[in-house]
């Protein structure tokens, strides 16, 4: 009996990790592709941060940021995922939010108030095509300019992996793990192409937000459960407790 990571590459592969560290096979079936977008900073602003919220922002840059000049700004990352590829990338001042664009906005604000930033200054949003929310507004309204930079985006796959389909019919997938809007939009619109939507959705559905599992709720999805939390800890506690409750 299998766990679904539907989380995309290289992420899904420590995600793997953990699982089976907890007694539990993964099994991997990434419905989204990150593709990098060709970064083309035409702003002549002197930036005075730069806010991140996907560590895959930074892993479409990281080739370019040392002769871009950025690694010497202050970065504020959504979670502690995005901070640590912000370090590896070289960056060596890094302030991590609370997993979520809002606590991102409150942590950036909080930065100003604290003098990590210039009230009033030009900040670099790296950012992915589909956005969930107009962090850049938010933070506009508060007086800062931002600019935002799309570095990359995530392709929706089209089919499932057959081992996949097969687990579904066979019911050896006990649940499946969530973690964007856009990714499980791209699972169930997968699943309905494969055929295998009321099996897909028959199962407990781990989610890491309330934003997440509102499109598995709307999909009719019965059994959904949220991290309490939106990270990834508090998602293997929930998905722990779906298991315990199905068990019961």
């Amino acid at each position: 009996m299998s766990i679904l990571v539907t989380r995309p590459h290289p992420d899904n592969e420590a995600t793997a990790e953990a699982l089976r560290a907890r007694g539990l096979v993964p099994l991997l079936a990434p419905v989204l592709k990150f593709e990098p977008v060709a970064f083309h900073d035409e702003s002549e602003a002197g930036y005075g941060a730069i806010i991140v919220t996907s560590a895959n922002a930074i892993r479409a840059v990281a080739p370019l940021l040392a002769d871009l000049d950025l690694l010497k700004l202050p970065l504020f990352a959504v979670g502690e995922h995005t901070a640590d590829a912000a370090r590896d990338a070289g960056f060596a001042e890094v302030i991590v939010a609370g997993g979520d664009a809002a606590s991102l906005r409150d942590k950036v604000m909080e930065g100003a108030r604290d003098r990590l930033v210039k009230k009033k200054s030009t900040l670099l949003y790296l950012a992915g095509a589909d956005l969930s929310r107009d962090l850049g507004g938010e933070l506009g309204a508060e007086g800062f300019s931002v600019v935002t930079q799309t570095t990359y985006r995530m392709a929706p796959v089209k089919h499932l992996p057959r081992e996949v389909c097969e687990g579904f019919a066979a019911h050896g997938i006990r649940a499946v793990l969530h973690y964007s809007r856009r990714s499980a939009r791209a699972f169930l619109e997968a699943a309905r192409d494969e055929g295998v939507e009321i099996s897909a959705l028959a199962i407990p559905q781990c989610c890491l937000s309330e934003t997440v599992a509102g499109v598995l709720r709307e999909a009719g999805a019965a059994q959904v459960a949220v991290a309490a939390t939106p990270d990834e800890n508090a998602l293997f506690e929930t998905l722990e407790r779906a298991l315990r409750t199905r068990l019961a």
